[in-house]
Protein backbone atom coordinates (compact mmCIF):
# COMPACT_ATOMS: atom_id res chain seq x y z
CA UNK A 1 0.00 0.00 0.00
CA UNK A 2 1.50 3.39 -1.00
CA UNK A 3 2.46 5.71 1.81
CA UNK A 4 0.32 8.78 2.53
CA UNK A 5 3.13 11.00 1.24
CA UNK A 6 3.17 9.20 -2.13
CA UNK A 7 -0.62 9.39 -2.36
CA UNK A 8 -0.43 13.11 -1.70
CA UNK A 9 2.32 13.56 -4.29
CA UNK A 10 0.32 11.65 -6.94
CA UNK A 11 -2.81 13.67 -6.18
CA UNK A 12 -0.88 16.94 -6.46
CA UNK A 13 0.71 15.92 -9.76
CA UNK A 14 -2.66 14.78 -11.14
CA UNK A 15 -4.23 18.10 -10.18
CA UNK A 16 -1.39 20.02 -11.83
CA UNK A 17 -1.83 18.07 -15.07
CA UNK A 18 -5.57 18.73 -15.05
CA UNK A 19 -5.48 22.44 -14.20
CA UNK A 20 -2.38 23.65 -16.06
CA UNK A 21 -2.65 25.34 -19.45
CA UNK A 22 0.40 23.31 -20.48
CA UNK A 23 2.85 20.81 -19.03
CA UNK A 24 6.33 20.36 -20.49
CA UNK A 25 8.36 17.26 -19.63
CA UNK A 26 12.14 17.69 -19.47
CA UNK A 27 15.28 15.80 -18.50
CA UNK A 28 17.72 17.79 -16.38
CA UNK A 29 20.62 15.32 -16.19
CA UNK A 30 23.89 17.25 -15.67
CA UNK A 31 22.34 20.53 -14.52
CA UNK A 32 23.53 21.98 -11.24
CA UNK A 33 21.30 23.22 -8.45
CA UNK A 34 22.17 26.82 -9.30
CA UNK A 35 21.23 26.25 -12.94
CA UNK A 36 17.88 24.77 -11.92
CA UNK A 37 17.31 27.77 -9.69
CA UNK A 38 18.08 30.10 -12.60
CA UNK A 39 15.65 28.19 -14.81
CA UNK A 40 12.87 28.56 -12.24
CA UNK A 41 13.60 32.27 -12.05
CA UNK A 42 13.44 32.59 -15.86
CA UNK A 43 10.08 30.79 -15.97
CA UNK A 44 8.55 33.26 -13.51
CA UNK A 45 5.81 32.87 -10.98
CA UNK A 46 3.18 31.52 -13.40
CA UNK A 47 5.13 28.33 -14.17
CA UNK A 48 6.02 25.71 -11.58
CA UNK A 49 9.13 23.69 -12.44
CA UNK A 50 9.08 20.50 -10.36
CA UNK A 51 11.53 17.63 -10.13
CA UNK A 52 9.43 14.44 -10.08
CA UNK A 53 9.73 10.70 -9.62
CA UNK A 54 8.85 8.78 -12.76
CA UNK A 55 6.86 6.06 -11.00
CA UNK A 56 4.56 8.56 -9.30
CA UNK A 57 4.32 10.72 -12.42
CA UNK A 58 3.20 7.75 -14.53
CA UNK A 59 0.38 7.10 -12.10
CA UNK A 60 -0.58 10.79 -12.24
CA UNK A 61 -0.68 10.98 -16.04
CA UNK A 62 -2.87 7.88 -16.17
CA UNK A 63 -5.28 9.35 -13.64
CA UNK A 64 -5.33 12.62 -15.59
CA UNK A 65 -6.09 10.74 -18.84
CA UNK A 66 -2.72 11.59 -20.42
CA UNK A 67 -1.28 8.12 -20.87
CA UNK A 68 0.62 9.30 -23.97
CA UNK A 69 3.09 11.07 -21.69
CA UNK A 70 4.26 7.87 -19.96
CA UNK A 71 6.89 7.14 -22.62
CA UNK A 72 8.52 10.54 -21.92
CA UNK A 73 9.01 9.79 -18.22
CA UNK A 74 12.50 8.30 -18.19
CA UNK A 75 15.76 9.45 -16.68
CA UNK A 76 15.99 12.41 -14.27
CA UNK A 77 12.66 14.13 -14.97
CA UNK A 78 11.28 17.54 -14.18
CA UNK A 79 7.96 18.97 -15.34
CA UNK A 80 7.10 22.60 -16.04
CA UNK A 81 3.44 23.16 -15.12
CA UNK A 82 2.40 26.31 -16.95
CA UNK A 83 -0.39 28.34 -15.35
CA UNK A 84 0.15 31.48 -17.43
CA UNK A 85 1.17 32.16 -21.02
CA UNK A 86 2.33 28.92 -22.66
CA UNK A 87 4.24 30.84 -25.34
CA UNK A 88 6.34 32.70 -22.77
CA UNK A 89 7.09 29.45 -20.91
CA UNK A 90 8.10 27.74 -24.15
CA UNK A 91 10.42 30.66 -24.98
CA UNK A 92 12.08 30.50 -21.55
CA UNK A 93 12.64 26.74 -21.79
CA UNK A 94 13.96 26.96 -25.35
CA UNK A 95 16.34 29.82 -24.59
CA UNK A 96 17.65 28.11 -21.45
CA UNK A 97 18.16 24.83 -23.33
CA UNK A 98 20.19 26.66 -25.98
CA UNK A 99 22.46 28.10 -23.31
CA UNK A 100 22.49 24.88 -21.25
CA UNK A 101 22.39 21.83 -23.54
CA UNK A 102 21.99 19.49 -20.58
CA UNK A 103 18.33 20.51 -20.42
CA UNK A 104 16.42 18.23 -22.78
CA UNK A 105 12.85 19.17 -23.75
CA UNK A 106 10.95 15.94 -24.49
CA UNK A 107 7.44 17.18 -25.21
CA UNK A 108 4.31 17.74 -23.23
CA UNK A 109 0.67 18.63 -23.37
CA UNK A 110 -1.01 21.90 -24.36
CA UNK A 111 -4.72 22.47 -23.77
CA UNK A 112 -5.17 18.72 -23.32
CA UNK A 113 -3.39 17.83 -26.58
CA UNK A 114 -0.06 16.06 -26.90
CA UNK A 115 2.76 18.21 -28.37
CA UNK A 116 6.22 17.15 -29.42
CA UNK A 117 9.51 18.92 -28.71
CA UNK A 118 9.54 20.26 -32.28
CA UNK A 119 6.03 21.66 -31.87
CA UNK A 120 7.03 23.32 -28.60
CA UNK A 121 9.92 24.95 -30.45
CA UNK A 122 7.48 26.36 -33.01
CA UNK A 123 5.23 27.60 -30.21
CA UNK A 124 8.24 29.40 -28.72
CA UNK A 125 8.64 31.31 -32.00
CA UNK A 126 5.15 32.78 -31.68
CA UNK A 127 4.46 36.20 -30.23
CA UNK A 128 3.33 36.28 -26.64
CA UNK A 129 -0.22 37.00 -25.59
CA UNK A 130 0.75 40.44 -24.29
CA UNK A 131 2.39 41.40 -27.60
CA UNK A 132 -0.64 40.23 -29.60
CA UNK A 133 -3.02 42.14 -27.31
CA UNK A 134 -0.86 45.24 -27.64
CA UNK A 135 -0.98 44.99 -31.44
CA UNK A 136 -4.75 44.54 -31.42
CA UNK A 137 -5.14 47.50 -29.07
CA UNK A 138 -2.85 49.61 -31.26
CA UNK A 139 -4.82 48.76 -34.38
CA UNK A 140 -8.10 49.55 -32.61
CA UNK A 141 -6.77 52.89 -31.35
CA UNK A 142 -5.58 53.81 -34.84
CA UNK A 143 -9.01 53.02 -36.28
CA UNK A 144 -10.73 55.07 -33.57
CA UNK A 145 -8.38 58.00 -34.18
CA UNK A 146 -9.18 57.97 -37.89
CA UNK A 147 -12.90 57.84 -37.15
CA UNK A 148 -12.63 60.72 -34.66
CA UNK A 149 -10.69 62.81 -37.17
CA UNK A 150 -13.37 62.15 -39.78
CA UNK A 151 -16.17 63.16 -37.40
CA UNK A 152 -14.35 66.37 -36.51
CA UNK A 153 -13.58 67.29 -40.11
CA UNK A 154 -15.49 70.21 -41.66
CA UNK A 155 -18.52 69.34 -43.72
CA UNK A 156 -16.83 70.56 -46.90
CA UNK A 157 -13.91 68.18 -46.34
CA UNK A 158 -16.27 65.27 -45.81
CA UNK A 159 -18.12 66.20 -49.00
CA UNK A 160 -14.85 66.27 -50.97
CA UNK A 161 -13.95 62.89 -49.58
CA UNK A 162 -17.31 61.46 -50.59
CA UNK A 163 -16.95 62.92 -54.08
CA UNK A 164 -13.46 61.47 -54.43
CA UNK A 165 -14.73 58.04 -53.40
CA UNK A 166 -17.62 58.29 -55.86
CA UNK A 167 -15.23 59.24 -58.67
CA UNK A 168 -12.93 56.36 -57.82
CA UNK A 169 -15.83 53.89 -57.87
CA UNK A 170 -17.02 55.29 -61.20
CA UNK A 171 -13.53 55.02 -62.66
CA UNK A 172 -13.11 51.42 -61.55
CA UNK A 173 -16.56 50.37 -62.74
CA UNK A 174 -16.56 48.69 -66.18
CA UNK A 175 -17.72 51.02 -68.93
CA UNK A 176 -21.18 50.30 -70.24
CA UNK A 177 -21.13 48.72 -73.65
CA UNK A 178 -21.79 51.36 -76.31
CA UNK A 179 -24.70 50.63 -78.61
CA UNK A 180 -23.67 49.21 -81.94
CA UNK A 181 -23.89 51.82 -84.76
CA UNK A 182 -26.90 51.39 -87.00
CA UNK A 183 -25.89 51.02 -90.63
CA UNK A 184 -27.56 53.53 -92.95
CA UNK A 185 -29.82 51.99 -95.55
CA UNK A 186 -27.88 51.46 -98.80
CA UNK A 187 -28.61 54.12 -101.40
CA UNK A 188 -28.92 53.25 -105.07
CA UNK A 189 -26.82 55.96 -106.69
CA UNK A 190 -28.28 55.37 -110.16
CA UNK A 191 -31.83 55.69 -108.88
CA UNK A 192 -30.93 58.88 -107.09
CA UNK A 193 -29.47 60.43 -110.25
CA UNK A 194 -32.48 59.41 -112.31
CA UNK A 195 -34.84 60.83 -109.75
CA UNK A 196 -32.97 64.14 -109.80
CA UNK A 197 -33.11 64.32 -113.61
CA UNK A 198 -36.90 63.99 -113.82
CA UNK A 199 -38.69 67.35 -114.09
CA UNK A 200 -40.87 68.23 -111.30
CA UNK A 201 -44.48 67.37 -111.91
CA UNK A 202 -46.38 70.39 -113.13
CA UNK A 203 -49.27 71.51 -111.13
CA UNK A 204 -52.56 71.11 -113.05
CA UNK A 205 -53.53 74.32 -114.80
CA UNK A 206 -56.91 75.60 -113.79
CA UNK A 207 -59.38 75.63 -116.58
CA UNK A 208 -59.88 79.04 -118.09
CA UNK A 209 -62.94 80.69 -116.93
CA UNK A 210 -65.71 80.64 -119.39
CA UNK A 211 -66.15 83.97 -121.26
CA UNK A 212 -68.77 86.19 -119.79
CA UNK A 213 -72.08 86.23 -121.56
CA UNK A 214 -72.18 88.87 -124.27
CA UNK A 215 -74.45 91.76 -123.65
CA UNK A 216 -77.27 92.04 -126.25
CA UNK A 217 -76.32 94.27 -129.12
CA UNK A 218 -77.99 97.60 -129.02
CA UNK A 219 -80.57 98.14 -131.70
CA UNK A 220 -79.51 100.65 -134.34
CA UNK A 221 -81.03 104.02 -133.87
CA UNK A 222 -83.57 104.94 -136.50
CA UNK A 223 -82.22 107.07 -139.21
CA UNK A 224 -83.52 110.60 -139.15
CA UNK A 225 -86.13 111.29 -141.73
CA UNK A 226 -85.93 114.32 -143.82
CA UNK A 227 -88.69 116.82 -143.22
CA UNK A 228 -91.38 117.06 -145.76
CA UNK A 229 -91.07 119.91 -148.11
CA UNK A 230 -93.78 122.29 -147.77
Amino acid sequence: MPSPDKVTDVAELTENFRTSAAAVLTEYRGLTVSQLTQLRHNLGTTTQYTVVKNTLSKIAVREAGLQELESMLSGPSAIAFVKGDAVEAAKSLRDFARANPFLVIKGGVLDGKLVTAAELSKIADLESREVLLAKVAGAANAALSKAAALFQAPLAQVARLAEALRAQVAENAPAAAAPAPVDAAPVDAAAAVAEAAEPAAEAPVAEAAEPAAEAPAAEPAPEPTAPDAE
